[in-house]
């Protein structure tokens, strides 16, 4: 099979899938996300969707949107922050959208009983969206091919003497691109394109903005980024199907031109620690510690795991998906 089915095989099998059955979030679980690195995250995420909605002209009704909200961390950080903005949570029409069943309960233990869906397009259309995504792309399946010295091959799973094995199959259709190295390995998620479509067309029909933070690249380029983590460490892809967390680096330029090209904007892509910045993290934290002085070491630490290069601030970027006209808060 693909890499891409054997993504989509291990990450959401009914029965056997890692996130419909055992997924596993958190400092105790396979891998932790920046909203539960600190409370700053999801707070920021809320005062911009807050920020947003009035730059949009405070419309009323509107979809207020997460797509994958893990435990539903985000989300209650998020409305926390915007209950003292003026009208806000009045005019929002709240919606998840999960396909996990164990986080389904999850979200519903956290948040109480809200509307949920399982795909974008459960939700209904004809009012605008501000919607917010939190490592989502990066569990879209990808394909993989190789440039060898005769030309390009697709990687592929199968079984081997010994278990499961990368092999190679014959040269994929379409167009490959001519310059690249022998051994170069490049990977392509249709399903992240699709996404990128999906959300541009609604939002140029509908209006409104779609913020999307991940791990991924901001530029085209080849690597091998999957990936498999159990208790926060690295192990084989091919090790523990459907026990591990399986992921690819989000490909933003993708999703972005996807966008562009059915009628939406896209802003730049700017790196977390960047955009956080630009939302004021620093000053949240300055207040958080002289609040709780006892607390300030640990608020320190939260504020760099989250922006600084060498952990969350460089790897994982930001983009926003939004209406032509819209100044998009944090991307001017």
């Amino acid at each position: 099979m693909t890499v891409a089915d054997y993504m989509a095989a291990c990450l959401h099998h009914p029965e056997f899938g890692y996130y419909a059955s055992r997924p596993r979030l958190g400092a105790e679980g396979d891998f932790i996300t920046a909203p539960l690195v600190s409370q700053m995250f999801g707070e920021l995420i809320g005062l911009w969707a807050a920020e947003t909605w009035m730059r949009m002209g405070s419309p009323s009704p509107f979809r207020l949107v997460e797509m994958g909200p893990g435990d539903g961390t985000l989300m209650s950080d998020v409305l926390r922050a915007v209950r003292a903005v003026p009208g806000f949570l009045d005019a929002a029409d709240l919606w998840l959208v999960e396909t996990s069943p164990p986080l389904r309960e999850a979200q519903r233990a956290r948040l109480g009983e809200l509307q949920w869906t399982d795909a974008l397009a459960g939700v209904p259309d004809g009012a605008p969206l501000v919607l917010i995504a939190n490592e989502l792309l990066d569990c879209l399946p990808a394909r993989q091919f190789v440039r060898t010295e005769t030309g390009w091959a697709e990687r592929r799973v199968g079984l081997a003497e010994g278990g499961l094995a990368f092999g190679l199959s014959p040269p994929p259709n379409g167009f490959m691109p001519s310059d690249a190295a022998p051994g170069s390995l490049l990977e392509w998620s249709e399903p992240t394109a699709m996404l990128g479509a999906e959300v541009g067309r609604r939002i140029a029909a509908d209006g409104g903005a779609g913020l999307f933070i991940d791990y991924g690249r901001s530029e085209p380029g080849y690597g091998d980024t999957l990936q498999a983590l159990v208790a926060h460490q690295k192990v084989s892809p091919l090790e523990r199907p459907g026990e591990a967390d399986l992921t690819v680096h989000a490909d933003f330029p993708t999703f972005a031109l996807a966008a562009r090209k059915v009628g939406a904007g896209a802003t730049p892509i700017l790196e977390q620690g960047e955009f956080l910045r630009r939302l004021g993290i620093a000053e949240r934290a300055a207040a958080l510690a002289a609040a709780r002085p006892d607390k300030a070491e640990v608020i320190g630490r939260q504020l760099a795991r989250l922006v600084e290069a060498d952990q969350m601030g460089s790897l994982f970027k930001a983009v926003v998906i939004h209406t032509q006209s819209l100044a998009v808060p944090g991307f001017e």
